[in-house]
Parts: C-alpha cells; structure tokens; sequence
C-alpha cells in the first residue's frame, strides 16, 4: 500500500482506490484538477499496483475490510471512496457493511452486472478454466495487452514501466483471483444494493467494451440514490477523458452528493448525464 497524501486541503477526505491492473499513478491526470480543498490519499490496494499481496483479501467482499481498515489508518473521518475498475464492488460491499463510515463513493467502469457482462481479456480472464495458463505466461506482455484499452492518453514511460512492474513475477497471475471471484462474488452484492444508502456517483464510459455499460445501468437501477454520467470514452475513462472525469468527481463532492434523491430499487431513474 502506498500512500499519497494532498498538499493542503479542508476539512474533507477523500480515500482513491487505484485500478487494475494499473497503480495508483493512474491519477495522476486527474489529481491535480480534483478540488483542493479536499484531503486525497490515494492507495494500491493489498496485491495491486506495488502493494504487498494477502491472498485472503483477494475478493471483493474481503478486500472492503481492508478499505475500511485503510480509512481508519489514515484518521479519514466520514471520507469519500473512489474506487474505478475493480474498487467498484469493493466500494459498494465496503457501503452495504459499514453503512454509515463513508460520505460516497464514486465507481464504474467496473463488474457489478449479474449474469456477468464482460468483455475482451477480463471476460477471458475471469471464465478461464484454469489459471494456471496465465502463471506461465508473459506477465509483462498481459498487462501490456491490457493497457492497450487506452484510447487517447499517452502513458509516459515511466508510468507504463510502473504498471508492469507492478505485475512482475507471479504478482499479475495472483491478483487475477480477486477478478476470478466475481461469479460468487456479484450475485451477493447485488442483494445488497437496494439496502446501500450511502450516496453513489457511477461514472461509465459510452464505448467501453472491458466493462460495458450495462454494468453501469445495473447499479444505476438498483442502488437507491445513485446518479450516473456517461463519458464519451472506452474502459479507462479516468485517463482518456480525464477533464470530465474529474468534473463529475468535483461537482460531486462540491454538493452533488447531498441531492442524491432516494428512490425505490427498480425503478427507471432519471438523472443520467451524458458528455459528448
């Protein structure tokens, strides 16, 4: 786990779960456009980015305690989570548990939808038979096959070597059990979503065929006070459209949090915004 604490700041805290298989460098083009009157601490999750693995936290469902046990660490009182890609179940199982720790969360671009709607590597990765193929392969070659999602922004050097060094070794092959564990994992959480009443800003990309929009929907439809942005952008939406990535964070956190309205599990929600 790495921490990356704000320079300055006001009273409230916002904790950044980095995606997978990235690190928390994937931040980067939206930390400095994020409110500064807003804490950030920004950490790779146990087994992610360049954080020590535990395997037992390798699911969804485990791996929200940690991020509970993390806010705690870091004396965030009543924060803000983050959690794009994989942090989206996390986030929410880490809500449905401890229903009054979290001011909201921010998620998407991540498996929520049940059956599973998946596409590309992460629907190869998660139906695979057997994983073992992927201990035996080229780590620095299925983290490169990942990062090849990216649409429009240019990954410096220096960050792409840190995205596969970040899956050296076995390290890629280990973590890919945290996404394996969606068949069991999803059905649960989505029995839990209509009791979530922590406010929820999903964020998806039109075009991302990683994760597709109706995974986006899914929640969307199910989670009592929810709103949900479209971005004209693919699977990486936090770098590719990173301006009106952060946009919706900030308007977010500057108050949009507080009007998300309850409304019954089920029913057709209105409040969908989409930026062309």
């Amino acid at each position: 786990m790495i921490p990356v604490p704000f320079p300055g700041g006001g009273g409230d805290h916002a904790l950044l779960l980095s995606p997978w298989p990235e690190s928390l460098l994937a931040f980067e083009p939206i930390w400095s456009r994020l409110d500064t009157d807003t804490h950030l601490v920004a950490i790779d999750l146990p087994g992610f980015g360049h954080s020590q693995r535990d395997d037992a936290l390798l699911s969804p469902r485990a791996m929200a305690e940690f991020v509970i046990r993390a806010a705690d660490a870091f004396a965030l009182d009543h924060p803000h989570l983050v959690g794009p890609g994989t942090g989206t179940a996390a986030a929410l199982f880490a809500a449905a548990v401890y229903p009054d720790r979290l001011r909201s969360l921010v998620v998407g671009s991540g498996a929520a939808a049940v059956p599973l709607a998946l596409g590309g590597l992460l629907k190869d990765w998660v139906e695979a038979e057997d994983a073992d193929e992927f201990r035996h392969a080229d780590p620095r070659q299925l983290v490169a096959s990942a990062l090849a999602g990216l649409e429009r922004h240019v990954l410096p050097d220096s960050v792409r070597e840190d995205y596969l060094l970040g899956g050296q070794g076995n390290r890629f092959a280990a973590s890919m059990r945290y996404v394996r564990s969606y068949p069991a994992e999803l059905g649960v959480l989505a029995g839990l979503l209509p009791r979530i009443d922590t406010p929820v800003q999903i964020i998806a990309g039109a075009h991302d065929s990683v994760t597709p929009p109706v995974n986006a929907g899914f929640l969307h439809e199910r989670l009592p006070r929810s709103t949900l942005d479209i971005i004209d952008a693919g699977h990486f939406v936090w770098e590719d459209a990173a301006a009106d990535y952060a946009a919706v964070i900030t308007s977010w956190w500057a108050g949009g949090y507080k009007s998300a309205t309850r409304t019954p599990a089920g029913s057709a929600a209105a409040d969908v915004t989409s930026k062309e």
